[in-house]
């Protein structure tokens, strides 16, 4: 089954005009093209496009979803990753639901509002929660002040600084090295360098990081845009740097 561009962009909601953009950057490439010059996408095609307007919606861009859907071409695991990102997402607006509807209620009854009843689902700091539980307030206020003193090329200069050590783990993954290599340890001193701008890494602290970069989506996919399994191989390589040189004291 295959059809036109206009079907496809009437349905997905976009242009002609995109699609054939995504075409021109190698991102979705047409099933066949007829001797009218129409374009034509099969189910394959369709589901490429599904996936692009998912990381579209994560805010990543255009060349960013390119090395993602270079780096995941198991396209059934790529899809789970996107369906916990999506389920999660239900949950946050459920929750903005719920708490519109109270404040509705409330407000047309003239009952007194909670503050935690009316906020909830709108956290702007999407991983405060999990700071906090894990390693306490104080090192969540830290980060956020810091975070915040930055100013926009700072932002973008550190970004761009885990950016480049995530494709490093990525290559050397590709490259066959094992987590626990003298060339993987190395990127991954540069990873405790890197977070140590922030906090003072605990043994504790950085193997725990690890973990949440494969049990978390939200994370998990930002390394695993740059090759399948990137995240797991950066969660091994922290848990050997952690062993071989951090403490909890």
């Amino acid at each position: 089954m295959e059809w036109s561009i206009q079907e496809i962009a009437r349905r997905a909601g976009t242009t002609s005009r995109t699609l054939r953009h995504y075409g021109e950057l190698g991102l979705l490439e047409p099933s066949r093209v007829g001797s009218n010059g129409y374009r034509y996408y099969d189910q394959d095609a369709l589901v490429r496009l599904q996936r692009i307007l998912l990381l579209r919606e994560l805010g990543l861009p255009l060349p960013a979803i390119a090395e993602v859907l270079e780096g995941q071409r198991d396209t059934a695991a790529a899809l789970r990753t996107h369906l916990a990102l999506l389920e999660q997402e239900r949950v946050r607006i459920g929750r903005q639901i719920a708490s519109v509807r109270t404040t509705l209620h409330k407000t047309e009854e003239g009952e007194e509002l909670m503050a935690e009843e009316v906020l909830d689902g709108f956290d702007h700091t999407q991983y405060e929660r999990e700071v906090t539980e894990r390693w306490g307030r104080e090192a969540y206020e830290k980060g956020d002040r810091w975070w915040r003193s930055l100013s926009a090329r700072q932002k973008r200069e550190f970004q761009e600084q885990q950016v480049a050590i995530a494709q490093d783990f990525a290559q050397a993954l590709k490259d066959g090295k094992a987590a626990g290599s003298d060339e993987v340890q190395a990127i991954t001193r540069r990873q405790y360098e890197w977070l140590s701008i922030t906090v003072t890494p605990t043994r504790s602290y950085f193997t725990g990081l690890g973990e949440m970069y494969v049990a978390d989506p939200r994370f998990t996919v930002n390394y695993d845009r740059h090759g399948e399994g990137t995240a797991a191989f950066v969660r091994d390589a922290m848990k050997v740097y952690g062993e071989r040189h951090l403490t909890d004291g």
